[in-house]
């Protein structure tokens, strides 16, 4: 069964600060002096760019949390990552929920719904999702205008820092992206400040480089009896 999409579905907006995230959230840098009083943001970037430009792929832990419009929701689940384009969001608690592409096709699955959105996964490439982020295509001084040190907000491991900057293709929708990088390099928060002032924070933890993972993980198959919408994931 299939049907066009329309505009403003919920599952839409929770696709869109999925996608937002999936930008920044995993780009990984070689060792950074977190000692250093004055950090180089353009060595900082680069050495970011260097180390994620050259991962071939990624397994993380991730929770989610969601303030906004009176809501306050908290999801956890387990993310993996695979060169060229390869993705899947794996949502187990509270509720199953599956975002995956292969690159080629990308899916947003609700069980508990009987629904899955399928959109082509190079429309995802686009002003409000610049995946090259996942693609090893990033210069994240580019991607961050004005990137600094966020000396005013609290890290939450000693010895990380938190760099904040705006996103430049989504500078409509999100006022400010904070990230908080440890002394090995890894990015374990991403906040995103809406400017409709929701906010949406991820943290990830137990993360393991260039893993093997099966290229069979990113392919989705709807079960029987499932509804296919196809459109725009994050309108």
């Amino acid at each position: 069964m299939t049907r066009q999409a329309s505009h403003g579905d919920n599952l839409l907006t929770q696709m869109h600060g999925l996608r937002v995230a999936v930008l920044v959230s995993l780009a990984v840098s070689a060792p950074l002096r977190a000692a250093d009083a004055n950090p180089d943001i353009k060595n900082l970037a680069a050495s970011v760019d260097a180390h994620y430009n050259h991962l071939h792929s990624l397994e993380a832990e991730f929770t989610e949390v969601y303030r906004g419009s009176g809501m306050d929701r908290t999801e956890s689940g387990t993310l993996w990552l695979k060169k060229p384009g390869k993705m899947r969001w794996e949502y187990r608690s509270p509720k199953e929920k599956l975002f995956v592409s292969n690159g080629k096709d990308a899916w947003f699955y609700v069980p508990d719904d009987r629904q899955a959105r399928k959109e082509a996964a190079k429309k995802l490439d686009d002003v409000r999702s610049p995946l090259a982020f996942l693609l090893g295509k990033t210069k994240l001084a580019k991607e961050l205008r004005g990137l600094s040190i966020a000396s005013d907000i609290e890290p939450l491991g000693s010895g990380n820092i938190v760099l904040r900057g705006v996103p430049t293709a989504l500078a409509d929708q999100v006022s400010e992206i904070i990230l908080e990088v440890t002394s090995q390099g890894r990015i374990v928060r991403l906040v995103m400040q809406g400017v409709d002032g929701a906010s949406t924070e991820y943290r990830f933890t137990d993360q393991k480089e260039d893993v093997s993972i099966a290229d069979s993980r990113f392919d989705f198959r709807a079960p029987a009896g499932t509804e296919v919408v196809e459109g725009e994931l994050g309108q």
